[in-house]
């Protein structure tokens, strides 16, 4: 027996009347009258426990006082008669308006056999007395179905279970206000509870209170599946450079298959690119696993992360998640300035010489104010001409033309305190990349603590010791490490850390041994000679750009050690990841998005676009366009207004008619010149996000229905809300009093008050 039944038998009526009313004595005279009587009466009575006699002690008798006493008090309660005063519904003379989710997720079948919407079919059927029956002989009823919108219906035959969203909110909004004008009772919400577009609930909520228009929700499905494996979220980045390594991290959730291992795919296009094994965690719990793949062809690509479907699970379409990548065939610019000639110049270049997608600017220090500029450029898109010879940029200007910077061993007296505060100010304001190299004049040994670069390097810049410090490190990924992609040297991750076995030793001439809080180490370096690791690789999130610190010395020797073969391609591979990534995410001064990148055909989708001048300051006053390619190859000028609260964001939206891939090409000009370009992709699909997450959510049902100031139900106890609705104080109501003084917990405590009584006399031989 649950407690509200178990609260219903004792109290005669359920908490949620108690809740909804009122306590009062409701005696007449007469029954004033009879319970002065009856103090009358019992006084004396009680007063004689004082000459019983027997075998009984003062505290005995005081005792039996006490229950004598007690017993009247009981009968003065009783024919006060103790009532609840409730507002209910006049029959037929109120409206209930009847929210149905027509969402995907209602096709569930979560016992295997009946689906979600074949429940609610039933509960809406005329003939069924468990619910529309009993609502419609009380009720006056309007029927909505719901799913991303919420509209009027004439017969529940209209619905049709295939809506791709859910919004909650939006259905408890068109309800009320669809219903505003006419005595309304309340709102029957039956639903799965699968809530996946709704931003504003609490404010519906608020509204619906105020209004005093209670929601009684209806969880349908089951809470916990018995089994199911679901790959719940993909984090991945949404622009990467071709040929890059990528890294996404794929969060697992399962019930039902404790400890066994799966098989993790990731498709590109239906072409199997990525395996990997995953053992599954806690039934219940979730999993996060890094999974890795080369982003080789260029344009927008559906890249999928699936798990077969095992046998027994209640939902199949959760064992997939696609996300949507675009793959940019571009070149970024990246300036490597070296306070000396050294191998690591000459090695890094000759890493980068095929690749396409990064064009090097080498400046290299040869004596002082003399220095030697050169450009790995193989398709020769950098322009052509730059301004190094003169030595590191010395204006914003000239800086932020590069989309990262590479410092070598360079002392930090080379540069102006203005020239140290601009590459803090590239990575935090321009959001570009900085990658720290280890060497005789960097880090601690440079002179760089206490300036602007050592606040925005990820590892802290101790001291340096008093005599030169070197040493030769073996180097390994850290746990966090061996998952990234640019510590994989295998074609997967046990080929990769085999590798890392085999690696020669580097050398290390500065001692860091402590990242920044917030920072993360990917490589160590270790000897037996030191107690501590050294940081090899760490990096860190720093404004909008990151800064990378790798404090070995000579890299080159992944190349040139007699241990390498001649043929071995590690270095290479090695600096092509590093600067990749090192360049990933780094945006122009025109950065356009979509607010979601897939969506389905007929929604509307915003394009947002944030402007900057050539010092990476906001721009309010451009004049910003975006022409929109659709899958049938249609084109659609948009004119993109300045939001107004928030500087250099403009905005404007479209509708996909179709499903296909959307390209917007966005152009900005300032007053004076071209601000600049960006492209972007988004996708209409088929969306399946109703199968993610899909087990009935009480949580969020039970809180609709308690801050509205209604009532949740399961299927266990659904037949109770056409009676608890009645109890309302919205729309057209009288006042009922119910009698509470024939509760059974008054017969209760007479009896056991009597019966204690008559024991204790028993017991003791009292007269």
């Amino acid at each position: 027996m649950g407690f509200e039944s178990l609260f219903e038998f004792f109290f005669k009526y359920k908490p949620f009347v108690f809740e909804r009313g009122d306590f009062v004595f409701a005696a007449t005279p007469a029954s004033f009258a009879a319970a002065a009587l009856l103090v009358a009466v019992a006084v004396p009575i009680v007063r004689q426990y004082r000459q019983v006699q027997g075998n009984s002690t003062p505290r005995h008798r005081l005792a039996l006082m006490i229950v004598r006493a007690a017993v009247v008090a009981l009968g003065c309660v009783v024919l006060l008669r103790p009532s609840l005063v409730v507002a209910t519904a006049v029959p037929q003379q109120n409206f209930v308006g009847v929210l149905v989710d027509d969402s995907r997720s209602m096709q569930i079948a979560d016992g295997g056999v009946t689906t979600r919407a074949e429940q609610v079919s039933n509960w809406l059927n005329p003939e069924n007395a468990e619910l529309i029956g009993q609502l419609e002989e009380r009720f006056r009823l309007r029927l909505f179905s719901f799913s991303d919108v919420a509209r009027r219906l004439d017969d529940a035959a209209e619905l049709r279970f295939s809506g791709l969203r859910t919004d909650v909110a939006g259905a408890l909004e068109a309800g009320r206000q669809e219903l505003g004008g006419l005595p309304l009772s309340g709102l029957v919400l039956l639903s799965d509870g699968a809530d996946n577009d709704s931003e504003s609930l609490t404010e519906t909520l608020n509204a619906l209170r105020q209004a005093d228009v209670p929601v009684f929700a209806v969880g349908v499905g089951e809470e916990t599946f018995a089994r199911d494996i679901e790959v719940s979220r993909v984090e991945a980045p949404r622009d990467v450079m071709q040929n890059a390594a990528v890294g996404a991290d794929v969060v697992i959730r399962q019930r039902g298959f404790e400890g066994e291992t799966v098989q993790l795919y990731v498709e590109d296009g239906g072409r199997i690119v990525s395996t990997m094994d995953v053992e599954l965690p806690r039934s219940g719990d979730s999993t996060v696993v890094r999974a890795r793949f080369v982003a080789d062809e260029a344009g927008p690509r559906i890249v999928t992360f699936r798990i077969d479907v095992a046998e027994g699970e209640v939902v199949c379409q959760n064992n997939a998640l696609e996300t949507l990548v675009t793959v940019r065939d571009e070149q970024a610019r990246i300036l490597y300035f070296e306070g000396e000639p050294r191998h690591e110049v000459g090695f890094i270049r000759r890493a980068l010489h095929d690749d396409r997608n990064i064009a090097l600017a080498t400046l290299v220090r040869s004596a002082p104010n003399k220095f030697q500029s050169l450009i790995v450029d193989p398709d020769e898109r950098f322009g052509g001409e730059h301004e190094l010879f003169g030595g590191f940029p010395k204006t914003r200007e000239e800086l932020y033309r590069y989309s990262a910077v590479v410092l070598g061993s360079v002392e930090a007296d080379y540069f102006t305190r203005d020239q140290l505060q601009m590459i803090d100010d590239f990575v935090s304001q321009r959001g570009g990349g900085l990658l720290a190299l280890g060497g005789r004049r960097s880090f601690a040994e440079g002179g760089y603590a206490g300036t602007p670069v050592a606040e925005t390097l990820p590892v802290v810049l101790d001291p340096p010791a008093a005599e030169a410090w070197h040493s030769e490190l073996q180097v390994a990924p850290t746990l966090f490490g061996r998952t990234h992609p640019v510590t994989q040297f295998g074609e997967t991750s046990a080929a990769s850390a085999e590798r890392w076995e085999t690696m020669p030793p580097l050398l290390a001439v500065n001692r860091v041994t402590r990242a920044k809080p917030g920072a993360a180490i990917l490589l160590e370096g270790t000897s037996e000679t030191l107690t501590d690791p050294q940081v090899m690789l760490a990096y860190q999130r720093y404004g909008a750009g990151k800064s990378i610190a790798l404090t070995a010395a000579d890299t080159w020797q992944w190349q040139m050690h007699y241990d390498m073969p001649l043929d071995d391609m590690t270095h290479e591979n090695f600096w092509r990841q590093m600067l990749r990534w090192l360049v990933a995410d780094v945006a122009g001064q025109v950065r356009a998005q979509l607010d979601r990148d897939r969506f389905a055909a007929g929604e509307t989708v915003t394009v947002q676009v944030d402007v900057f001048d050539d010092t990476y300051l906001a721009v309010n006053d451009a004049d910003v366009a975006a022409t929109v390619a659709g899958p049938d190859g249609r084109e659609e000028i948009l004119d993109l207004a300045w939001t107004v609260d928030v500087d250099g964001r403009y905005e404007a939206s479209f509708t996909a008619a179709a499903e296909g891939f959307y390209q917007v090409d966005v152009t900005a000009v300032g007053r004076d010149a071209d601000l600049g370009s960006d492209v972007v992709t988004g996708q209409a699909a088929e969306l399946t996000q109703e199968f993610f997450g899909a087990e009935m959510n009480r949580e969020l049902l039970a809180r609709v229905a308690e801050e509205s100031g209604g009532r949740f139900y399961t299927a266990a106890n659904v037949d109770e809300l056409p009676g608890d609705i009645t109890f309302t104080e919205g729309g057209t109501t009288v006042t009922e009093v119910l009698d509470l003084w024939d509760m059974p917990l008054f017969f209760f405590l007479f009896v056991g008050l009597v019966g204690s009584e008559w024991t204790v006399r028993k017991l003791r031989r009292l007269a």
